[in-house]
């Protein structure tokens, strides 16, 4: 069911970016609008993870420098039997996290140093759990897509003004251009917003099963969704905040208007009915992740990843 509607929901974002196009230069228009459309699409097909994690200051990570991570996902996908996503860590204090990637084949998971610092191990495992739920469903592909199709349409509405109503090419004159540049832009971030809402529940269940225990994943949404901090990238970069795990703009009265992510509170309300019926009791507990030895076999503590801040300017922490 959700797959049906997420399907419907880019099918309307579509015909919304043709109607546009065609409200502003009738059938040529609307057949330039779907050209632009393929364009953007094949580019954010190809180029879109590397466009994000350059826009974020991402830093690759390696067995060597994240052992603990990299084997805790490694063993997750082993689980999930996908293939084993590249890894980054964002220099920033807001605990959060994103995955981004065409397919499971070619994809990453990119977390912030504040989440490794404010989780414990098992909560780390929650969240890589869902971000891998969403490459394996595919959801970075059709959050892209998605995301493309809404830059465009805003795009065009800006075209409205200064071409939309020159010539006979527009089949309803002002009022046209009106609709095009005003409502098309919020029509779109209104759909944008419903298919992210809805990737968010699946990821969420898939990721409970990935990890093994629903209620780390809630857990970790409890901390995250509870930080003041605001993550500046994504400040800097508000078309990518569906991509996180919880929302990064919280603290913006528009974004509240069009939430991007389901409450935390429904979404951890349906981990714990996913954990009692996988027979599941109690929650998490811990120091934050990588700061203490845990008796499992195989576990490391993790290496220093190198900081791009100054040193005097560094918090301690196995991560920094």
């Amino acid at each position: 069911m959700n797959y049906t509607k997420t399907a419907l929901l880019l099918a309307s974002m579509t015909a919304l970016f043709l109607g546009v196009g065609f409200l502003i230069g009738g059938a040529g228009g609307a057949m330039i609008a779907f050209v632009i459309a393929l364009t953007m699409n094949a580019w954010a097909f190809w180029n879109s993870d590397k466009a994000v994690l350059r826009m974020h200051n991402a830093r690759a990570l390696s067995r060597q420098t994240a052992p603990e991570l990299w084997q805790m996902t490694e063993e997750m996908c082993r689980r999930a039997q996908m293939p084993m996503p590249a890894l980054y860590i964002i220099d920033d204090a807001q605990p959060n996290a994103f995955a981004t990637g065409r397919d499971p084949g070619n994809a990453a998971v990119a977390v912030t140093t504040g989440l490794l610092r404010s989780l414990n191990r098992d909560e780390v495992a929650g969240v890589v759990a869902h971000e891998l739920a969403h490459i394996q469903n595919r959801d970075t592909l059709i959050m892209t897509v998605a995301a493309t199709i809404g830059g465009a349409i805003s795009m065009l509405a800006n075209f409205a003004f200064f071409f939309g109503g020159s010539g006979n090419r527009n089949p309803i004159g002002i009022i046209g251009v009106i609709l095009a540049a005003i409502l098309a832009p919020f029509a779109a971030m209104m759909i944008q917003s419903l298919i992210s809402r809805t990737r968010e529940y699946s990821a969420d269940k898939a990721g409970g099963e990935i990890c093994g225990n629903p209620l780390w994943l809630a857990s970790a949404l409890a901390k995250i969704a509870g930080s003041p901090a605001d993550l500046e990238s994504a400040e800097r970069n508000p078309a990518t905040a569906h991509m996180f795990i919880v929302n990064p703009l919280h603290r913006g009265g528009i974004d509240n208007l069009f939430s991007t992510h389901p409450k935390a509170g429904n979404r951890i309300a349906a981990l714990q009915a996913q954990a009692q019926q996988m027979g599941i009791r109690g929650g998490t507990q811990g120091p934050a992740f990588g700061t203490a030895s845990r008796a499992q076999p195989g576990i490391t503590r993790p290496s220093r990843v190198p900081s791009s801040r100054p040193r005097s300017s560094r918090r301690f922490s196995p991560w920094s």
